[in-house]
């Protein structure tokens, strides 16, 4: 596989890039003039619009509305290919990385990505799955719409405890929003479309082990998220630890909910590639980076996104979203063309944090830029400009704008379908 990942011009060296999300393909395209074979690595065929995976889950938008062929993203880039192949190891001493079919030489690596984090708790993902994947959305969206019809089919009466509640564990931007959502299926796009059971009648609760939701937003757009989903009917738990998850629901230090369907959106750790990086990490298995990204003692070696663990200047982490893992990966990206150009590298790298945003229910966002702040139906119509704006292509941005016109109308949720096993 190595030979197969040569580049056409042997001398040029080679810059390996795992992980095809935000920061991977942000430093793919950085390095467009750069003088070297770029090689952009990932087990999927496609770059996921990871903001709107829990419309996927909540039946809003299909998959392929916010997913694109990563070949196609990078078919205009004459110094880049793309192989779909699973990475599992890094030698550092050899320059190589081992992937399912066989190793792979770099001059420079760039690895990217995250998986969820249990906090120790593993056991507890066949019941309670996060969000990071199409797979994952579609997996989600299933257990969401299955719930009402297997509910449906016995009847409210004979229903299994808790066969129409759903808990989302944590309370963080896509906690409130995978909540916010669900509240939306049950008291309007299903409404009047059961006949033994009242969809409306479902229970959701949104868990959080912290004193309040949305703990990055100012305390006043995060009450007000609250109220709003106090108002959809969801109930806002916090400073409710999880002790336990099984296939009836979920334990809190507090109590026990029966539930069928528990969702995970309580965090995120380093993937297992990252993890086994040599080198200092975070109790989430994030490497330690230097002020340029790079592994410290390893310059060849470079850790973006959420698998990175770099602080601001005043000591601060730097949240996991994606403008960070975009801002790390063009970072990234200037430092080794500089550094194959022979120029001088750039000052250490600074996060610029532009804002935060979430949805909070049907047409209700909060936002914060800066000293801006948003709230209700402002802050969801800004929301949604900003995300239509950063999707790919003039086809994506129309049809999802449709969409959701066409949902907040109609009240309609398009992609109902239960699909997988």
């Amino acid at each position: 596989m190595a030979q197969q990942a040569a580049a056409t011009d042997a001398h040029r060296p080679r810059v390996v890039i795992v992980g095809a999300g935000f920061g991977g393909l942000e430093a793919a395209r950085a390095l467009a003039r750069a003088p070297a074979e770029v090689v952009v690595i990932d087990a999927k065929n496609h770059h996921t619009f990871q903001p709107l995976l829990y419309q996927v889950a909540t039946a809003a938008l299909s998959p392929a509305a916010i997913a694109w062929p990563i070949r196609h993203l990078l078919k205009g880039q004459a110094n880049a290919q793309v192989l779909m192949a699973r990475v599992v190891s890094v030698d550092p001493a050899a320059h190589e990385i081992m992937a399912l079919d066989g190793p792979i030489a770099y001059d420079q690596l760039v690895i990217a990505g995250a998986a969820h984090s249990y906090f120790g708790h593993d056991a507890w993902e066949p019941f309670a799955p996060g969000l990071k994947t199409l797979e994952d959305a579609v997996d989600i969206r299933r257990r969401i719409l299955s719930a009402f019809e297997r509910a449906e089919l016995v009847g409210a009466a004979e229903a299994a405890p808790g066969a129409t509640t759903f808990v989302v564990v944590g309370g963080g931007p896509t906690g409130v929003e995978l909540a916010g959502a669900i509240a939306e299926i049950a008291r309007d796009a299903l409404k009047s479309e059961f006949h033994h059971i009242d969809p409306a009648k479902s229970r959701i609760v949104l868990v959080e082990a912290g004193a309040r939701i949305l703990p990055t937003f100012p305390d006043g757009l995060a009450a007000d998220a609250a109220r709003r989903l106090a108002r959809y009917g969801v109930e806002v738990m916090t400073g409710a630890k999880v002790v336990d998850i099984d296939a009836a629901g979920v334990t809190l230090e507090g109590g026990r909910i029966a539930a069928a369907t528990v969702l995970w959106a309580a965090g995120v750790r380093a993937g297992a590639l990252t993890a086994g990086l040599p080198g200092e990490h975070d109790r989430a298995g994030r490497a330690r980076v230097a002020a340029d990204l790079s592994l410290p003692g390893y310059p060849d070696i470079f850790v973006i996104g959420d698998g990175a663990a770099p602080t601001s200047p005043d000591g601060a982490p730097i949240p996991g979203i994606a403008p960070a893992a975009k801002q790390m990966g063009a970072y990234v990206g200037q430092v080794i063309t500089r550094r194959l150009s022979g120029r001088p590298p750039p000052a250490p790298f600074l996060y610029r944090h532009a804002g935060d945003l979430a949805t909070v229910g049907r047409g209700a966002a909060v936002v914060r830029l800066g000293a801006l702040e948003l709230t209700g139906f402002s802050g969801w119509v800004f929301w949604g400009l900003i995300h239509v704006y950063f999707l790919i292509g003039l086809r994506a941005r129309f049809f999802v704008a449709l969409d959701w016109l066409w949902s907040y109308v109609t009240y309609h949720r398009g992609a109902r379908l239960i699909t997988g096993s």
